[in-house]
């Protein structure tokens, strides 16, 4: 490569970065005077790159908004972490389908310099993950881009949305946010028309356009915790009420936010009088246990005995009655158990 080709080549990296530069800064980087610098712009002009002059005491050059994506040039890390970041994304399904993600990791692969190629293919011949690859449906990248557009821009939507049941309906929606959460994306919005509050998978929307008017998002909104908040709640068979002696950090690490809610409550007695256990478990402050209202709702209640076994906690079982039924089942279970051991 000759050095003129290099040096722009360089100048393209450095507007790439972001942000204006200043002819002194870019004429001190490339080691020429501003006239050659102007010199170089015009090269990348001519191959189409968008570059504008920006006026005044701070003006200098910055890449435009162009009609297309221009060349791009990564250096090594860059190039990694462009590389791990689609494999990464298509495994957890970030990504809106797996054959964009492929084809443009190919893409990237296919111009870098062998040396490079080499070393980021022994780097990804060397990784493995713990986690399985992600088998969730992704969202329509048309979909998520409108939908991307609405919540920036506090504009209604209408949807076209398949439930879990398979009914199929066209509705409004007021969007606040876009949440990504365990391999799934949601938007979480307002439907305007009941003034409920709504969140829908991104897979399950075929469809999504823009509608006129605006609307105003609630002050101080969280879409991610307002979507998870929303699993522990969401409609399903079971409706399970408990009360547990113990601290919220030590019930979160087995029923977390996103299935179950926590309210802190005041002392309780089971049926056959005062709850007993331990004052407090291994490596836990007693002073920081207190009693809490669990509640949540599940499908199935057969994974619960388990899970309140493990938290090793003094616990009162409020409703429903099935679930009392089975955790006394489990019990008697490991008891036998014990004693043929």
């Amino acid at each position: 490569m000759s050095r003129p080709t290099g040096r722009v080549l360089t100048l393209l990296e450095l507007l790439q970065s972001g942000g204006v530069r200043t002819m002194a800064e870019l004429a001190d980087r490339l080691g020429v005077d501003g006239r050659t610098v102007r010199r170089y712009v015009d090269q990348l002009i001519d191959l189409d790159v968008p570059v504008e002059a920006v006026r005044g005491r701070y003006g200098g050059y910055r890449l435009a908004s162009g009609y297309r994506l221009p060349p791009l040039m990564f250096s090594d890390d860059e190039a990694l972490a462009v590389l791990l970041g689609l494999l990464a994304g298509r495994r957890s399904g970030l990504t809106t389908t797996d054959t964009a993600s492929e084809t443009a990791a190919a893409k990237i692969r296919r111009v870098l310099p062998h040396r490079l190629a080499r070393r980021l293919d022994t780097v990804l011949e060397s990784l493995a993950f713990t986690a399985a690859p992600g088998e969730f449906a992704g969202p329509d990248a048309e979909v998520l881009l409108t939908v991307a557009d609405a919540v920036r821009h506090s504009r209604p939507l209408s949807i076209r949305y398949t439930d879990r049941e398979g009914r199929r309906s066209e509705r409004p929606l007021h969007a606040y946010g876009i949440v990504a959460h365990a391999g799934r994306w949601y938007v979480t919005g307002t439907d305007p028309e009941v003034g409920e509050d709504r969140t829908f998978r991104l897979d399950r929307i075929a469809a999504a356009r823009t509608l006129s008017g605006s609307f105003e998002a609630p002050a101080g909104l969280d879409p991610a915790r307002r979507v998870v908040s929303g699993f522990a709640t969401a409609d399903y068979r079971h409706h399970v009420t408990l009360r547990i002696h113990g601290t919220a950090e030590g019930i979160r690490s087995r029923l977390p936010a996103t299935v179950a809610a926590l309210e802190e409550t005041d002392s309780v007695a089971d049926a056959d009088g005062p709850a007993t256990g331990p004052a407090a478990g291994p490596g836990t402050d007693p002073a920081a246990e207190r009693w809490l209202r669990v509640e949540l709702r599940a499908e199935r209640l057969d994974w619960l005995p388990p899970v309140l076994a493990s938290l090793d906690r003094p616990f009162v079982v409020e409703r429903p009655d099935e679930l009392r039924d089975l955790v006394i089942a489990f019990a008697d279970r490991l008891a036998s158990r014990a004693r043929r051991a």
